[in-house]
């Protein structure tokens, strides 16, 4: 018997229809279905197979960076823009949970190559293992190593891009709205938010639609949020559901919403939010796609254009008034 509350084929974009028909033929496996390795497992080879090609760059390279509980890993891709480049800070998304460095890293290049900005995209610790504020901890460590080594990695923190998809863009609107979390001069000139998680109260009506028939629904958030809330934080906490926030940066946002996903209702309301703070704001919103077409835009012709609108919206932010 059909289920009545699944969003018929028909109402997903063409471009995209393929890809949700294969997952419900295959019988609608999602992260939270199976173990935790082998939703990580699985993950890395859906973006290896239907992410972007990785472009070649003058450089690519992995730096070793200190953390509160240790070390992690920063990849750094150099456009090959001459002389200081802005610099653009990537969180990867997967619910806090899966992801890493490889499964966005065909999306760091198009950044880079497209924005003239050097990206460094940070790996790290997932939970459920390193729960909050693990993960934010760890980018706040990132960004404080960027800050005392621009001059070495030859960037100017004075064009700093915050970005980040899902969890990732929920980590990138954290440190955008709370100054106190970034070191002295690196306030953000540029935001680029995916899709972010923006509340966790997970109450929205699009949490009420999405159930069913799509990798991410309501039931995969809530499965995210148990594993990286822990005991730790509350879920109206601004560090955790950053649409709560008393105040929004006000650096110029690219923001994209996707309709037929549980998140869509928070990252339009995020949006309006902003605009209404008084920044500047180009939001897309994508009524007939569902989340995470930026890892499968080597598939979905539309996740690629999106890719290319955020990196040319922080290459014009990013180089305004520089004369390049």
């Amino acid at each position: 018997m059909d289920d009545p509350q699944r969003i018929p084929l028909s109402s997903v974009a063409p471009d995209a229809r393929g890809s949700i028909q294969m997952f419900r033929d295959n019988g609608e496996i999602s992260f939270q279905d199976v173990p935790l390795e082998l939703a990580r497992e699985n993950y890395l080879r859906a973006c290896a197979a239907n992410g972007l090609p990785g472009l070649d760059l003058p450089l690519v390279r992995d730096h070793s960076v200190p953390s509160r509980d240790g070390t992690l890993r920063v990849r750094e891709y150099r456009s090959g823009a001459q002389g200081k480049a802005p610099a653009i800070l990537f969180l990867h998304g997967g619910g806090w949970v899966i992801g890493n460095l490889e499964t966005h890293d065909g999306l760091c290049r198009l950044l880079a190559k497209e924005s003239q900005a050097t990206v460094f995209s940070v790996d790290y610790r997932l939970a459920p293992e390193h729960p909050f504020p693990g993960p934010l901890d760890d980018c706040i460590a990132a960004l404080q190593w960027l800050s005392s080594n621009a001059d070495a990695l030859d960037v100017d923190l004075a064009r700093l891009g915050l970005a980040g998809d899902s969890a990732g863009g929920n980590l990138a609107a954290v440190l955008a709205n709370e100054d106190r979390l970034r070191p002295e001069g690196c306030s953000p000139r540029a935001q680029a938010l995916f899709y972010p998680v923006t509340d966790l109260r997970c109450r929205t009506s699009s949490y009420r639609r999405i159930v069913s028939g799509f990798p991410l629904t309501a039931g995969s958030m809530r499965w995210f949020r148990g594993h990286y809330v822990g005991s730790e934080g509350t879920f109206d906490d601004p560090r955790l559901s950053p649409l709560l926030a008393p105040r929004l940066s006000r650096a110029p946002l690219f923001l994209l919403s996707c309709g037929l996903d549980p998140l869509a209702d928070e990252g339009v309301a995020y949006a309006a939010r902003a605009i209404e703070g008084g920044g500047r704001v180009e939001h897309h919103h994508l009524p007939a796609h569902a989340h995470g077409i930026l890892t499968s835009a080597g598939r979905i012709e539309t996740g690629r254009a999106m890719a290319l609108r955020a990196a040319r919206f922080l290459r014009d932010t990013l180089h305004q008034g520089t004369g390049e």
